[in-house]
């Protein structure tokens, strides 16, 4: 590559909803914008004046840009002039598209995280879509999805994506790289809305420390911004053996997960249907992970073919503790919220103890009582998450108690 040109984005016969960019910086008169484009009659000449306002705000006045477009969204076409442009010049300013209304919600710390999607950072087509198949988390991946010499680029597309892609209520993740790339991930996604942070290959509380450590010093410089949480993954041997010390390193841990492909070949074994040879690993997690009360999150299910193995790992993962999966394709999505959904026979029960609780509270009782049974509260607790689940689910209308006759 020259040393005044430079390309950013991808372009091929599968590539959509993307763009490829040729950008040479002249430094002389030269200037020029060439835009190819199957919607060229309808969009070329917004794209023009797009391309145009991103130069003027470099002050990039000698240059030629090609565009190769396949019905890229402005934000898109935005990140990858950018990237390219930051491959020719020194410069610390960003060029922002506004952020929209729609990803200006919060997110909470209880909230259900039984499905995350893990979406490519530098793959736009799998990312505009993706809140309309109703995940509870959307995951921009950083780490391994994305081709070492495309991180750079990727890190400009997943911000834009925070700022201007409605993913429809879903939780904004994003898996960072392990560091020192990762401190240049956290960069571009502290400022922009990000939800849950993912820290990937996690092996003891100094990680975690590392990431909390660099996101304060982000926010210093961008005081504006939502609480930040945290979600580490624990890929090997020896993040396992750490599990609980890393599950409480941190107030702003809401989740731990297991990746169980890393972990499997960490510890020389291989992957099976059966899930024997992680079931030590796993049941490791999901006990820190309730001492710690923060949820335990099982890994992906890998063969998006298999909707029975699905079904089967899904329940198996239930009866260990977990409380959700990764997704790496949006059909498993419904698969997975239906096995961890409560079924006919919990929420009835479920309805019992948290009515029985209600009336010893009306009844000033310290004590609640099923029958001859005595109730512990965190029974009581266990109970009302049930039914706040089994509401989310629209498995029960949310007057339940009007409803319900004990």
């Amino acid at each position: 590559m020259s040393e005044n040109i430079a390309y950013a984005g991808n372009k091929g016969e599968n590539v959509r909803s993307d763009c490829f960019v040729t950008l040479e910086l002249t430094g002389t008169g030269c200037y020029g914008i060439d835009i190819q484009s199957k919607v060229q009659s309808l969009y070329g000449e917004s794209i023009r004046k797009l391309a145009e306002e991103i130069l003027r705000f470099f002050e990039i006045r000698h240059a030629r840009l090609q565009i190769e477009d396949t019905g890229a969204l402005p934000l898109v076409i935005a990140a990858r002039i950018e990237a390219a442009l930051k491959e020719l010049i020194d410069s610390d300013e960003e060029y922002l598209l506004p952020m929209s209304e729609e990803n200006k919600y919060v997110t909470d710390k209880e909230q259900f995280r039984f499905s995350r999607l893990y979406l490519p950072g530098n793959t736009p087509k799998m990312m505009i879509n993706a809140g309309i198949h109703q995940p509870n988390g959307i995951i921009l991946d950083l780490e391994d999805s994305v081709a070492p010499n495309k991180k750079r680029e990727a890190r400009f597309l997943v911000r834009n994506a925070l700022r201007g892609i409605n993913f429809y209520g879903a939780e904004r993740m994003v898996r960072i790289n392990r560091f020192p790339e990762g401190f240049k991930d956290l960069r571009y996604i502290v400022p922009h809305n990000v939800q849950v942070i993912l820290i990937p290959k996690c092996e003891g509380a100094e990680y975690v420390d590392e990431v909390e450590n660099e996101i304060h010093k982000i926010k210093e410089r961008n005081p504006a911004g939502n609480d930040i949480f945290l979600m580490p993954i624990i890929e090997s041997g020896r993040g396992v053996e750490n599990a609980f010390e890393i599950a409480t390193a941190s107030d702003k841990i809401v989740a731990m997960a297991i990746g169980l492909e890393d972990y499997t070949a960490d510890i020389g074994a291989q992957r099976t249907q059966s899930a024997y040879e992680s079931f030590y690993a796993r049941s490791r997690i999901v006990n820190a992970c309730r001492a710690a009360r923060i949820q335990p999150i099982d890994s992906v299910f890998s063969d998006v073919g298999d909707e029975d193995g699905l079904k089967a790992a899904v329940k198996e993962s239930k009866s260990l503790g977990f409380e959700g999966m990764g997704c790496i394709h949006p059909r498993q999505i419904r698969i997975i919220h239906r096995g961890f959904a409560p079924d006919e026979e919990e929420i009835e029960e479920a309805k019992k103890i948290v009515n029985a609780s209600y009336e010893s509270e009306e009844k000033g009782l310290g004590a609640v009582a099923l029958g001859t049974k005595m109730i512990d509260p965190p029974v009581v607790k266990r109970a009302q998450k049930t039914l706040d689940l089994a509401i989310f689910l629209g498995l029960i209308p949310e007057d339940w108690r009007d409803r319900f006759i004990s």
